[in-house]
């Protein structure tokens, strides 16, 4: 008696990774956008959220304080503070 195998041919295995690599060709430039967009929409927070404490500072002291300012105070932490140099637009 002749035991019958069953399984995927060749042609079978070739087609599924045909269609799983034109699935990856498509979702991986989505990943890269969204990934973007999210560290775009990241910074922007981090932004506001440190011209609110400048804000909150101000109406305190009634002057526009440096980053040195709001860390020493504790309105930031040191990786804020750090974080901060960085960026142009908060200089």
């Amino acid at each position: 008696m002749k035991k019958i195998h069953k399984a995927f041919t060749l042609i079978e295995m070739v087609i599924v990774l045909f269609i799983i690599s034109l699935l990856l060709l498509i979702m991986i430039p989505n990943l890269v956008a969204q990934k973007n967009h999210a560290e775009d929409r990241s910074q922007e927070a981090f932004i506001t959220t440190i011209k609110t404490q400048k804000e909150l500072y101000s109406d305190n002291e009634g002057k526009i304080p440096s980053l040195g300012e709001l860390e020493k105070e504790k309105y930031i932490t040191q990786k804020q503070y750090e974080k901060a140099q960085k960026i142009d637009e908060l200089k």
